[in-house]
């Protein structure tokens, strides 16, 4: 069963995901492998494509295929990728709108705000996330973030 008290336990586990691939990398630990296995519990990709649109892609938007996200947060597939996850991020914080549950499906939107390991620096970002329940376990099928629009751009 879905509950919201689920859907927040899996985004604090993406969220110290996240920042344990940037300490890893920061520490010259195996990041690569921590990675694929953070890709592997948290988003579905063994069910086929999964519709994920991360922030920080302008030339390859989309990222339907577990090596194209895995390129986005740790570089080296797609040539615009610096590998997001790098940075490293000292802390993410969720800020969730709202949810709604339907039977196995739940969907998640909200900002959340990055804290840079480097500058100190907050980021707002918003999201939404899709998740499917599956083997009782919550997997991301859809993940959308963009920074909020600014009239300046």
């Amino acid at each position: 069963m879905i509950t919201k008290e689920r859907i927040r336990e899996v985004q604090k586990r993406w969220a110290d995901g996240i920042i344990k691939i940037g300490q890893l990398y920061k520490e010259k630990g195996d990041y690569v492998s921590f990675a694929k296995e953070f890709l592997k519990e948290l988003y579905n990709y063994d069910e086929g494509p999964v519709l994920f649109k991360p922030t920080k892609a302008k030339e390859k938007q989309f990222r339907l295929t577990f090596d194209e996200a895995l390129s986005y947060f740790i570089g080296g597939m797609i040539g615009e990728d610096k590998g997001f996850a790098l940075e490293p991020w000292e802390n993410i914080e969720f800020e969730v709108t709202d949810d709604i549950i339907v039977e196995n499906i739940a969907i998640s939107q909200g900002n959340y705000y990055f804290t840079s390991g480097k500058t100190g620096e907050k980021i707002k970002v918003e999201f939404t996330f899709v998740y499917k329940l599956k083997d009782n376990k919550l997997k991301i099928i859809a993940h959308h973030s963009s920074i909020p629009f600014s009239e300046s751009r």
